[in-house]
């Protein structure tokens, strides 16, 4: 059969009426058109639904993304919070290993510090060790300053330590670029003074005995240039020792360099007992028996303590060690010897003396003046044993520091002792008793000028006084107190 040729005309009818009598895809109609309500004869109906079925997921799929947009911005987010706190966490790490290793480096400097200073300590002991054989007093007072300030070194060491232990966070505090303490910044010119004074005393008696040589050849050339019998006749009986005898002037100055003697003798005797870790005043009552209350007094009655035991038996010839009346039997020879021991001994160290005499008239006085000079617990407290007075007592005369100064002060004593029983007449010696009125012209205050309109009595004596032939006077040294007042 022929087929009837197909026109273009038929398939634009054809595509027509289909699309007339069926739904677009996707369910989209002409609107008012009666095929809506045919879904059940849409012959497109599964195609529209596949449709559907195909395009739907698209929104579903944005969602999606959307939301593992969140979730990962949400990890990205915790994982940078995770990450701040690991690096904290290491950085306080690493500042308390830090800390840890600073305190650690100042322990460390501390000790070398330490190790070095207690060097120093023995480095300055070998020192003063060397300086007593052969005895050389300059050697002897430099080597006990250098002890002390090392001694000195080391006990800000101490403290340094103590204030970290004490501090919250146990660090060590490192040594202040700021200057040292007052006492410390004091200390060696304290030194240098009495080092000064020292030598002002040996000056002045070396200035004393140019004056008697002096004298001495004044008179002869007077002698030789203006020669008369009477003046042949009293150099033929008078021997040569006799020519520049004892003066008032020589004893007055005399006596000056033996207060200053006792004093620096006390004020070393109180650095020992503080150095011993002592209460100064109830080390001092126990030891001089004046109810001191306060350690500013300690020093003068630890000086009245020492004068009265070195001035004990002065007015004795012999201080009382033995019965010898020699002074009776020929009073003139008695004071030529007296005037020519104290002449020979002035210039001679104690040490050296007793060195080779230990058993002369000085040296049996020394022994016996240091044996009640501490009690024994006393004693022990400050030099660490009784040895020295053992030694003592067995008549040897150790050279320590101490025992050096109490020999300087024995024989500033010893020598007034000498010159006042070379005078004619010999002095007469006064003592203010406690509570008694004070008389300027017969005493004077250690504390300094008395306060003027006040009532002012002696709280104790701390060194006699002396009356000489010429009606010259050596006030005798007080503590002062106020009328009715019970302060020292």
């Amino acid at each position: 059969m022929a087929s009837k040729a197909v026109t273009i005309g038929d398939l634009i009818h054809r595509v027509a009426s289909s699309c007339l009598s069926n739904r677009f895809p996707g369910n989209y109609a002409h609107h008012g058109s009666d095929l809506d309500d045919d879904d059940d004869d849409d012959p497109f109906a599964d195609f529209g639904d596949a449709a559907t079925h195909e395009e739907c997921p698209r929104p579903a799929v944005r969602a999606g993304a959307e939301e593992g947009d969140d979730e990962a911005r949400r990890l990205r987010i915790w994982e940078e919070g995770e990450e701040h706190k690991r690096r904290t966490k290491n950085a306080a790490a690493a500042e308390e290993e830090a800390e840890g290793a600073e305190r650690a480096g100042d322990a460390e400097s501390l000790m070398a510090e330490v190790f070095d200073a207690v060097s120093g300590v023995r480095r300055a002991y070998a020192a003063l060790q060397g300086a007593h054989c052969p005895w050389d007093p300059d050697r002897m007072r430099a080597a006990d300053a250098g002890v002390v300030a090392e001694l000195r070194h080391l006990a800000r060491l101490r403290d340094r330590f103590r204030r970290a232990a004490a501090s919250p966070g146990g660090r060590i505090p490192r040594p202040s670029p700021s200057a040292p303490p007052l006492r410390e910044a004091v200390a060696p010119y304290e030194a240098a003074l009495d080092d000064l004074r020292r030598q002002l005393q040996g000056k002045q008696a070396e200035v004393d005995g140019l004056k008697e040589k002096l004298a001495t050849a004044t008179n002869r050339r007077n002698a030789r240039l203006h020669p008369s019998k009477k003046h042949h006749h009293t150099l033929a009986a008078a021997p040569a020792a006799e020519v520049g005898a004892a003066t008032a002037e020589l004893f007055v100055a005399c006596a000056e360099q033996a207060r200053a003697a006792t004093r620096a003798f006390a004020a070393h005797l109180l650095h020992l007992l503080r150095a011993a870790g002592l209460d100064p005043a109830a080390a001092t009552r126990s030891v001089t028996k004046i109810p001191v209350s306060s350690p500013q007094l300690a020093k003068h009655a630890l000086e009245a303590h020492a004068t009265a035991v070195l001035l004990g038996g002065f007015e004795h010839e012999s201080f009382y060690l033995d019965g010898s009346l020699s002074s009776l039997l020929d009073p003139a020879a008695f004071r030529r010897e007296r005037y020519a021991q104290f002449r020979d001994m002035r210039g001679m160290d104690p040490g050296e003396l007793l060195g080779v005499l230990p058993t002369c008239a000085f040296g049996r006085y020394a022994a016996s003046k240091f044996a009640s000079l501490l009690p024994p617990r006393v004693e022990e407290a400050v030099l660490g044993s009784d040895e020295h007075k053992k030694a003592v007592g067995a008549g040897a005369h150790p050279r320590t520091p101490f025992y050096g100064e109490f020999l300087r002060a024995a024989k500033a004593v010893w020598l007034l002792h000498l010159l006042a029983f070379a005078l004619e007449p010999p002095p007469s010696h006064f003592e203010a008793g406690r509570g008694a009125e004070f008389h300027p012209e017969y005493m004077e205050s250690v504390a300094g000028p008395a306060p003027r309109g006040a009532g002012m009595v002696v709280g104790f004596a701390v060194a006699p006084g002396f009356k000489l032939c010429n009606a010259a006077v050596v006030r005798a040294r007080v503590y002062l107190v106020p009328r009715g007042g019970s302060r020292q």
